[in-house]
């Protein structure tokens, strides 16, 4: 069967099948988070540091593979890559569900970013693959939103899960969706032709492994200290592997990503835009489900309900987008997207615990309006900037945009909320919680002052988000193309409606090998 080629009930199919998917692995990312205080609590009595890596190592392993599952999925076949990975995934979350003690647990939670670093690119890539031409930008706008959806939905979740179970529940409660979902995508996803390239381990384990490094010195710095030695050799591993990595790709015959692929302007403004999107996106979300309990009192439960505005603005986002693009074109929708988004946190940094819900509410739909506007027209200008053989790649590195982000952003608001600690929980060790500052003390001023520093660092933490999306969405408007996205490596004929793949010494970057 021909790429792209599907029968005419097949696209909706599988835009949901790839739409579940998406949010069952990146719902997993927010939903641990309002778990914080109950797996604290719980009775496998993990440390401060390990509370830590059952909510990050899902994210770090999730983004340290991204690149090379999305390429895997180009030269093995992205439908088997896709189901296997929700196969794993769902393994993962059982051995969490089961975990007798806290090493389980982020093992599994590890386990789970291996399958979901699978899934994540794959379902792009084959909404590409089989979705025609003239229904690709819903597609893709449906996809995104989802991307962001999924949050909210995972917190919602999160806290019914807590509310009406355990810790445990969080982890039970996704395994018959999981299923569901490999069942639906084993139905509607499309098995397309095979790009025959080698896997490229040396790079494969270069980029991994500079990405890990880069991740446990951001996750590790607010809480060790940054001039700790684990974050000093951590961040100087980064550096020399990163570069390594480039050095390598450069002369590679078949390079994994090609760091060549950056001198496309679309391409630099997708994978800045998207990072800094999630910065600012989970920025909010990670502090979500603090502030709501501890500032303002709601239960689990409570909080997630309460974040439902932002789901309407995800929601209303893409609409939006369209309409402003008729006006405005694309760059300035883009752009656009993103200064709706910094005003949204700009809303939220004023707020206190004494700040009625309603000003939280309004801030947070904001931020994640402006997020479901500018996010499907960055995704599509970069996917539409790239070889078409190269699209689980491509796909992989915009999903590491938005995961790096996500990373970003917990280390930002933990950094000033410990930054803003009473004298005597500040230091190496500091709590970057405030379940885990408020376990440290029973005195009543102590405990209110932890929540106290809370609200300071939210503020502190999301003015400078909005900074970096203001200045980042500068950096957009000059790069993002002001055209008709096409991509390089297809043409539309005469008719305008079959598209042909252009010989690779045609293609900027491309030479006849490739």
């Amino acid at each position: 069967m021909r790429e792209g080629v599907r029968s005419e009930g097949a696209p909706r199919l599988l835009t949901v099948a790839m739409c579940l998917c998406v949010t069952l692995v990146v719902g997993m990312v927010s939903a641990v988070n309002l778990a914080i205080p109950a797996l604290s609590a719980s009775g496998l009595r993990p440390s401060a540091a390990q509370v830590v890596w059952v909510v990050d190592g899902y994210v770090v392993v999730f983004a340290c593979l991204l690149i090379p599952a999305g390429a895997l999925a180009d030269r093995a076949g992205r439908k088997g890559t896709l189901l296997a990975g929700m196969g794993v995934f769902t393994a993962g979350c059982l051995l969490c569900a089961l975990a007798p003690h806290v090493g389980v647990l982020i093992a599994g939670r590890a386990i789970s970013g291996v399958g979901a670093a699978a899934v994540l690119p794959t379902t792009l890539a084959l909404l590409v693959d089989g979705v025609p031409a003239r229904r690709r930008p819903r597609a893709v706008a449906a996809w995104a939103a989802m991307t962001g959806l999924a949050a909210v939905l995972g917190n919602v979740g999160g806290g019914a899960a807590i509310q009406y179970g355990s810790w445990r529940s969080l982890f039970w409660y996704p395994v018959p969706l999981a299923v569901a979902a490999l069942a639906l995508a084993w139905a509607a996803a499309p098995v397309v032709p095979r790009h025959p390239r080698p896997l490229a381990p040396g790079s494969t384990a270069l980029l991994t492994g500079g990405f890990l490094a880069l991740l446990y010195a951001v996750v590790a710095g607010p809480q060790s200290g940054w001039t700790s030695l684990p974050v000093l050799v951590a961040g100087a591993s980064a550096v020399l592997l990163l570069v390594w990595w480039v050095r390598h790709e450069l002369r590679a015959a078949h390079p994994l990503l090609d760091p060549r692929l950056f001198l496309r302007p679309a391409v630099r403004a997708g994978a800045l835009g998207m990072t800094a999107l999630f910065t600012g996106m989970f920025g909010l979300m990670y502090g979500n489900g603090q502030y709501l309990q501890y500032a303002k009192g709601y239960g689990a439960l409570e909080a997630g309900v309460r974040l439902l505005p932002m789901a309407a603005g995800l929601l209303a986002g893409p609409r939006c987008g369209l309409l402003v693009e008729r006006l405005a074109g694309r760059r300035a929708t883009a752009a656009g997207g993103m200064l709706v988004l910094a005003s949204g946190l700009c809303v939220v940094s004023t707020v206190t615990a004494a700040t009625p819900y309603a000003v939280y509410g309004a801030g947070a739909a904001l931020t994640a309006l402006g997020c479901g506007i500018a996010t499907p027209l960055l995704s599509h200008a970069m996917l539409s900037a790239l070889p078409p053989e190269r699209a689980g790649a491509g796909s992989g590195l915009q999903s590491l945009a938005r995961e790096v982000g996500i990373a970003l952003a917990g280390t930002v608001v933990t950094a000033v909320f410990t930054g803003h600690l009473p004298a005597a929980l500040r230091g190496p060790g500091a709590p970057g919680t405030v379940a885990e500052a408020r376990s440290r003390s029973t005195d009543p001023q102590v405990r209110e002052a932890v929540v106290r520093a809370f609200t300071d660092g939210l503020h502190a933490a999301t003015l400078t988000l909005a900074a970096l999306v203001v200045c980042t969405a500068v950096a957009v408007a000059v790069w993002f193309p002001s055209g008709r996205e096409e991509s390089p490596g297809e043409r539309p004929d005469a008719r305008g409606t079959e598209r042909r793949t252009a010989p690779a010494s045609a293609r900027p970057g491309g030479t006849a090998r490739d």
